[in-house]
Formats: structure tokens, C-alpha cells, sequence
């Protein structure tokens, strides 16, 4: 008796496809949009504090608008899965970056190159941060994962280490201004850096695409 065949799971349908596309590049933009502002105040803070954390927190939010740069890129194409693995390899680069540079500047402020000041001005874009990623995550995931978009679910990542950032650097700067424990900004930026290697290795190998059976690279597998 021969076996029933199995209809491969389709993707989104043409029109729908076209939505989602447009979602995509209009959280993108929103995501690039914020992030410079974001990155701004932090580089700003963060120097003016001398805190490794609250300027690696900065640099990720630029990092994070090279990373969404670059969905932007794939997007901008007439076959977005085409340019997908480039993609996928400069969101990991960025992940790669940011671990870099956090680590150095975190080992040099422990050996006591730098002591972290208060910062309220750090306190509160961390603090607007956590409630502002979450949802650019969210809804970038989603819309990836139906699509079938393994950089833009990614770049959700990313933007969701920004949220992990957020929380890591308000818990370093809220436990240095209370308590004057200098030691907890550079520990909180060593965490982040952690998480970014994580999620770097991840990207550049490729995994995490989407929940969606019918994403394409599952179906090329």
C-alpha cells in the first residue's frame, strides 16, 4: 500500500507577503530611528560618568542600527532571500563587536582605569528602554517568524539583548549610586557581553529562524 503524500506547509500568501514585507521595514526604521537617539544619550552619559556599562549600552544601540541596517538592506532587494545569509552574517558581526569592546572597556575599569559616577540620566533612558524594546521585539519577532525571515527574527533578537542590557545596566548603575558599589557596572556589562557572544554564535551559524513551518529555510533544509 502506498504511502499518502504529504503537501509541503506553503508561507504566507503573495498579498500577505507584501504586508509583512512593509511591516518589516517600517519596525526596522522605527527601530533604527530610536536606537540612534538612544545610543546618543548613552555615549553621552556614559562618558560623562565614566561607565563602562551605560556606554556599552550605547554602543549596542549603534550596533543595533547596523544590524537593523542590514534587514533593511535585504529588504530593499527584489528577492529578500537572497541576500539573506549576508544578513544574517552582519547581525552576527555586530553581536561580535559589541562583545569585544564591552569586555576591554569592563577588564580596564575593574583594574581601576575609570570608576563609574551616578548617572540619572542613565537611570532613566534604561529605564524608558525596558519598555520600549520589548515591544520593537515583539512585533518584529512575530512578523519574522510568519514570514519565514530568519535575519528579522535575528534582529528581534538583538533588539530584545537590548532589553537584557537595559535591565543589567539599570540594576549596575541603581546598585552603584545607592550602595557605591563601583565593581557592579563593569560586572553588568560583562553579562551583556556574554549574551552577546551567545547570540552572535547563534546568528552566524544561522539558527533561531522562526516557529513558522512553512519558513523557507526549513523547506531548503
Amino acid at each position: 500500500m502506498s504511502l499518502p503524500l504529504i503537501s509541503p506547509v506553503a508561507g504566507p500568501a503573495p498579498a500577505r507577503r507584501v504586508v509583512l514585507t512593509r511591516r518589516v521595514r517600517l519596525l526596522v526604521g522605527a527601530t533604527i530611528a530610536y536606537n540612534l537617539v538612544e545610543g546618543g544619550v548613552a555615549l553621552a552619559a556614559g562618558t560623562v560618568a565614566s561607565s563602562a556599562a551605560l556606554i556599552g549600552f550605547g554602543l549596542d544601540s549603534l550596533i543595533e542600527v547596523s544590524s537593523a541596517a542590514a534587514v533593511a538592506w535585504q529588504f530593499a532587494g527584489r528577492d529578500p532571500e537572497a541576500r539573506e545569509r549576508t544578513a544574517m552574517r552582519l547581525i552576527a558581526l555586530s553581536f561580535f563587536a559589541l562583545a569585544a569592546y564591552v569586555t576591554v572597556h569592563s577588564a580596564l575599569s575593574l583594574l581601576g582605569h575609570g570608576e563609574a559616577a551616578h548617572s540619572p540620566v542613565g537611570l532613566a533612558l534604561t529605564a524608558v528602554s525596558l519598555v520600549v524594546m520589548p515591544v520593537l521585539s515583539y512585533a518584529q519577532r512575530r512578523t519574522g517568524r510568519e514570514l519565514g525571515s530568519r535575519s528579522a527574527v535575528a534582529d528581534s533578537r538583538q533588539t530584545l539583548l537590548c532589553t537584557y542590557l537595559s535591565a543589567v545596566v539599570l540594576v549596575g548603575l541603581g546598585l552603584n549610586s545607592l550602595l557605591g558599589w563601583g565593581w557592579a557596572d563593569p560586572v553588568a556589562a560583562l553579562v551583556v557581553a556574554g549574551i552577546a557572544v551567545k547570540e552572535g554564535r547563534e546568528a552566524w551559524r544561522g539558527e533561531g529562524c522562526c516557529a513558522n513551518p512553512g519558513c523557507h529555510a526549513e523547506r531548503s533544509a
